[in-house]
């Protein structure tokens, strides 16, 4: 008996071809197996008993990295030939095998890397078929050597015998190197024989250096040192958004955070995102890492290179991204040695080159659930399913802020790594390059292109460029609420509590505090906060006085003294009070400025959310009274009760805690009111722990079924998959 397996899901640069030459010499099968541009082939012949349990055991004992998705099998004609060979992949058709993301050094590589015995000992390349670089390697499909960055570097005998041994674990390993072969590391300016030895003393030492990491540089200085942590900010230019930092290992961690059950597994995941946790009371942390900020962003090493460092330096160190600020990553040798030329002492660089550009993941458990705040190296470029097939190739092109964007035909929708804030030609570039390589991995040739309803979003002007296709515009909101509606599977209706900062309402209005109902076809606006003005337009986004102001001025009421004498107080009222260059909005995320403005946490903001985020780490913990806010979402006279008081002495811990409560609330009893089963809280707004915690445990004593967006970002990360959702619903 002979029978042809297809195979698809996650099945290649996984080390699934040994592992069939395994299940197959186990079970005394004979045949083949391939790579093709779909997935994996497999033909296997023997006696039926044999055969049958070959077909149940494949998808039950894949290797770790793989992820099954169908199997599809047909009867072929016996050849009687004996032996089960690895071919040459296949090439032409359409490609459609998924490409796995790049995944943390795995144990046996960690053995090696430290074992002085072995000829790895201290090679920051080392890989096999269950970790490595993947994605941001790759340069088509199928995933074989010739297709990635690794084509430079011909494997010495060692490791070519390694490659052809089916009893070895780095059989068909397509990035397998070693110290003869592969890449190398070097530290700019030296001619050391250890880079990464050298590199741990200069920064022991105070500096601050340049590292070429998986998906592009970083820039690294002792976390515990003030001055250089102060010398990074000021070169950086970036005055407050807190630094990453990655700590050696677990214990390590320990010692900067407080780790829960779900905190340390995120942390240890293969994946390994930046895990947002509370700061440890005594952390050995310099106070220019995170001002203001109560918690720390966390990693763990996950590329050998990064294992050696930390081990060498012995202290966690930061480690954020390697740009100045606004500015994409760098990932091209030469332009990050020009960029980072006057913030870094010294650069780590190695000779593989990165194909694409990908910034880490950023993640934090909430609820004992993980929330997605930045989806990119780890995560990316696993594909996500549709509830509704796109039966024409789409293309959505995301937000302005923290875009993404994303990919669909049929089932199956790819959301592209963090693109970031398309404001300059440099992260334009980044997303039109990354838009570019996609549709070639996938064979994606976009027929319907979705697209947000802002006639100025770059990303909106990108798809109106295209000629040919078929246009869908998406308002905001409602791709926030298809997005978490797709994720889970679900097509509505439901209603969806939507709030953030920004987006074009269909009547030409700033939204951003958005009740809705409806499905990925069509929704409707049921409520919305209650709209005031943005006095100065933009301005008021980076100064949230202003906001305090607008409020202030709709609730009729007389703002506290530390804001009444502020230079330019009483333009911006006559300004709000006339709607002189002040748009109308209905935005969460600028009431929460108002309030933080009001509390004097934060007059002026120097990265996107700061005022909501240092109000949520203001509250006291123990508050759990509320201001009055009713399921109207009319905040006037919320507004008035916190200027009350703070005029009457309350701890600013204290009226922070109580807007977050009462938000909560009137949150939960508008959605109850709404008549639907299900209620979908998304928006970047909820990136907030503290309000999310709140209003999904009111929701869900009610009995209502709660949605919240876990795969993908709450905030503009996962527009672009809303987009792809409601296009392929639309053109059905």
């Amino acid at each position: 008996m002979r029978v042809r397996a297809r195979v698809e899901g996650t099945v290649q640069g996984v080390g699934f071809r040994p592992y069939v030459y395994r299940l197959a010499g186990e079970l005394g099968c004979s045949g083949h197996v391939f790579n093709d541009a779909r997935g994996v082939v497999v033909e296997v012949e023997a006696e039926s008993a044999e055969v049958e349990r070959f077909l149940a055991r494949l998808p039950a004992e894949a290797p770790p990295l793989a992820r099954v998705e169908r199997v599809v099998t047909e009867p072929v004609p016996a050849t009687g030939a004996s032996g089960f060979t690895i071919v040459e992949s296949a090439a032409g058709g359409e490609p459609s095998a998924l490409v796995s993301p790049d995944t943390a050094t795995c144990a046996e590589c960690l053995e090696e890397l430290f074992d002085p015995t072995d000829r790895r000992y201290r090679y920051p390349f080392v890989n096999c078929t269950n970790c490595g670089p993947r994605f941001t390697i790759v340069r088509g499909v199928p995933y074989d050597r010739q297709l990635t960055t690794m084509a430079g570097f011909r494997m010495c005998a060692a490791c070519q015998a390694e490659y052809d041994d089916p009893a070895d674990r780095r059989f068909h390993a397509e990035p397998n190197a070693c110290p003869a072969c592969g890449p190398r590391v070097r530290l700019l300016g030296t001619d050391t024989a250890d880079a990464v030895r050298a590199a741990a003393e200069a920064l022991q030492a105070g500096a601050i250096l340049a590292v070429k990491g998986l998906g592009g540089y970083h820039l690294a200085c002792r976390a515990d040192d003030e001055r250089a942590v102060a010398v990074l900010r000021g070169r950086k230019h970036r005055e407050d958004k807190p630094f990453a930092l990655m700590a050696p290992n677990l214990v390590a961690a320990r010692g900067l955070v407080e780790l829960g059950t779900e905190e340390e597994t995120l942390l240890v995941a293969r994946e390994r995102p930046i895990v947002l946790a509370r700061r440890r009371r005594g952390a050995r942390v310099a106070s220019a890492v995170a001002p203001r900020s109560p918690d720390l962003g966390v990693m763990l090493p996950y590329s050998p290179l990064h294992h050696l460092l930390l081990a060498d330096v012995g202290m966690p160190l930061v480690l954020t991204s390697g740009n100045v600020s606004d500015e994409p990553i760098a990932y091209r040798d030469e332009d990050a040695v020009g960029q980072l030329a006057g913030i870094a002492d010294g650069f780590l660089v190695h000779d593989r080159p990165i194909q694409t550009r990908t910034d880490d993941s950023v993640v934090r458990a909430v609820a004992g659930r993980s929330l997605m705040l930045r989806r990119s190296r780890g995560y990316v470029p696993a594909g996500i399913d549709l509830p509704v097939a796109a039966q024409r190739h789409v293309l959505a092109c995301g937000a302005e802020l923290k875009n993404t964007f994303c990919l669909a035909k049929g089932m199956r929708a790819w959301v592209g790594h963090h693109i970031g804030d398309l404001s300059n030609y440099e992260t334009l570039r980044s997303f039109t390059e990354g838009v570019e390589h996609f549709e070639r991995l996938f064979a994606v040739a976009p027929e319907v292109v979705a697209h947000d309803l802002h006639p100025d979003y770059l990303s909106t002007r990108f798809a109106l460029e295209h000629d040919g296709v078929e246009l869908v515009g998406v308002q905001h909101h409602h791709a926030h609420l298809a997005a978490c509606l797709a994720e889970h599977g679900q097509t509505g209706p439901a209603v969806g509590a939507i709030y953030d900062g920004t987006g074009y309402g269909t009547d030409g209005t700033v939204w951003g505090g958005e009740l809705l109902r409806g499905g990925l076809d069509s929704f409707e606006r049921v409520g919305a906060l209650h709209p005031v003005r943005m006095p100065g337009g933009e301005a008021a986004i980076r100064q949230p006085w202003r906001m305090a102001c607008a409020w202030l001025v709709a609730a009729d009421a007389a703002p506290p003294p530390t804001l009444r004498d502020r230079s330019g107080w009483d333009q911006v009222a006559e300004l709000a009070r006339t709607g002189v260059a002040s748009p109308l909005t209905t935005s969460v995320g600028r009431l929460f400025d108002a309030v933080a403005a009001l509390c004097g946490v934060r007059d002026e903001v120097n990265y996107e959310g700061q005022a909501a985020i240092e109000l949520e780490a203001a509250c006291d913990p123990a508050e759990k009274g509320a201001y009055p806010l009713g399921p109207d979402l009319d905040a006037r006279e919320l507004v008035g009760a916190v200027v009350a008081d703070l005029g009457h002495g309350v701890e600013v811990g204290v009226v922070a805690a109580r807007f977050h409560n009462a938000l909560a609330a009137a949150t939960a009893e508008a959605c109850m009111r709404a008549g639907e089963g299900s209620v979908v809280l998304a928006g970047g707004v909820f990136a907030n722990r503290r309000l999310l915690e709140r209003t999904r445990a009111l929701l869900e004593r009610s009995g209502l079924r709660v949605l919240v967006p876990e795969r993908l970002p709450p905030g503009d990360g996962g527009i672009s998959y809303g987009q792809a959702a409601v296009a392929a619903a639309r053109t059905r």
